[in-house]
């Protein structure tokens, strides 16, 4: 068994968002292993998502396809 402090950035969506209400916030959460992250995102409702390193990647190719169209 292992404990350990876990690197994270957090950011209130006003700084991004305009239209953000108080308390609104994005925070990434670095896994311990080096293999991903996971996100939090409050807005009306929490919700969260969890990718590799490699998903993201990925994620970032389709989103930079679909900027082209």
């Amino acid at each position: 068994m292992e404990t350990y402090k876990r690197q994270a950035v957090f950011a209130e969506m006003k700084d991004f968002d305009p239209l953000a209400e108080e308390h609104h916030f994005i925070e990434v959460t670095k896994w311990h292993n080096g293999e991903g992250f996971d996100v939090e995102v409050q807005s009306e409702d929490l919700f969260g998502f969890h990718l590799t390193y490699l998903q993201f990647e990925a994620l970032k190719a389709v989103i930079e396809k679909l900027e082209e169209l």
